[in-house]
């Protein structure tokens, strides 16, 4: 009996023409874009720049800051009011001050105050654009330092401190952005279209006719779930392929514990979206309800912000979401190369999720609807 069911199923995705284009289309250009916008890396930021100085030192950090890639000199102010009607006119975001005593003060091994003013309105920039203008002079300072203690100008101990990012060297935000995306497809696709499956069958009338067959609730619901599971494995493929081709992004781990994992989260989402479908009346009903869900577990799952910056009550909250061990999952596989054994916890929760929202999807199907 299952044998016939799945045929029906695969005969009506087939059918359908809107659904296999998105299948195909939606990760691809998803996949393709997302990470080119969804980037927390700040670039072209706006400096001005007050020099009281005018010295040759005050002169190197000046094309030290520009030529670190992050910002470009828009304003070039005699005093620091006049920097500030530029910021106020959304000319500059950040000021950098340089003190009249720079040089002298450096020279002389005295301490010297440069001044950082940002434009917070949009705080990320703000936050960002301070933290590299701090790193760029931290830099210019252990410069000038190795300088003087090669010229004997200046007696302590050549230390250099030389910072090392394991598994994202280069601090690139779309690597652990790919690995979430792709979890993102999966449950959108996995998530929505089991969600519109019975639901669409209620207002279409063909339900009735599988409520008078003698198949079983669970037959029933995994000839629903295997499509999708099977879809959730070709979406996948799609985001290896263009996180490859596009951004030459090749996972440290090994593809089957990613394709272990992703099989039981589609099972478990999917799930979790005939779940929906039983509950729901009609099709737009199913699809707010899902919605709704889904960017909840979205927001929870560590996507954009990192579970550990949230706060405590929040991160109780976010075990409940499956999202977050798929996005935990994929980051670490792609760019630590863990293994199964080290990811046991997540496996277990995700089977635990399978078990419970299938199991709910079987008891909340009634024939009789």
């Amino acid at each position: 009996m299952l044998k016939y069911l799945l045929e029906k199923e695969f005969k009506q995705i087939r059918r359908n023409k809107f659904l296999p284009r998105m299948v195909f289309v939606m990760p691809f250009v998803a996949l393709a874009i997302f990470p080119l916008v969804a980037n927390f890396s700040i670039k072209n930021i706006n400096l001005s720049i007050v020099d009281n100085n005018h010295s040759t030192y005050s002169k190197r950090i000046i094309e030290k800051v520009v030529s670190s890639g992050y910002f470009q000199l828009t304003d070039v102010s005699n005093n620091y009011s006049d920097a500030l009607t530029s910021v106020e006119l959304d000319k500059a975001d950040v000021i950098l001050e340089i003190p009249p005593r720079f040089e002298e003060d450096l020279i002389n091994n005295k301490k010297t105050d440069i001044l950082i003013s940002a434009n917070t309105v949009n705080g990320m920039k703000g936050g960002l654009s301070s933290s590299y203008l701090v790193g760029i002079i931290n830099d210019f300072s252990s410069e000038i330092r190795s300088e003087w203690v090669q010229a004997n100008k200046f007696s302590a101990p050549n230390d250099e401190i030389i910072p090392r990012y394991d598994f994202n060297p280069h601090l690139e935000y779309k690597y652990t952005m790919i690995p979430a995306i792709m979890m993102m497809m999966l449950a959108m696709i996995c998530g929505f279209l089991p969600a519109l499956n019975i639901v669409g069958e209620k207002e279409k009338g063909t339900i009735e006719q599988l409520n008078v067959t003698p198949v079983g609730k669970f037959t029933l619901i995994l000839s629903k779930l295997i499509p999708y599971w099977v879809i959730g494995f070709i979406v996948l493929t799609i985001c290896f392929l263009v996180a490859w081709l596009f951004y030459g992004m090749i996972s440290v781990g090994s593809y089957f514990t990613i394709y272990l994992f992703a099989a039981v989260f589609v099972l478990a989402f999917s799930g979790f979206g005939l779940v929906i479908s039983n509950y729901a009346n009609n099709v737009q009903q199913g699809m707010f309800m899902m919605f709704f869900f889904v960017i909840t577990f979205i927001f929870l799952s560590g996507l954009y912000t990192p579970v550990s910056s949230m706060p405590d009550w929040t991160q109780t909250f976010s075990r409940f979401s499956p999202l977050r061990y798929m996005v935990e999952v994929l980051r670490s596989v792609f760019l630590k190369g863990s293994n199964p054994i080290q990811l046991a916890g997540h496996f277990a929760a995700l089977c635990g999720f399978a078990v419970f929202f299938n199991g709910w999807a079987v008891l909340s199907y009634r024939k009789s609807q």
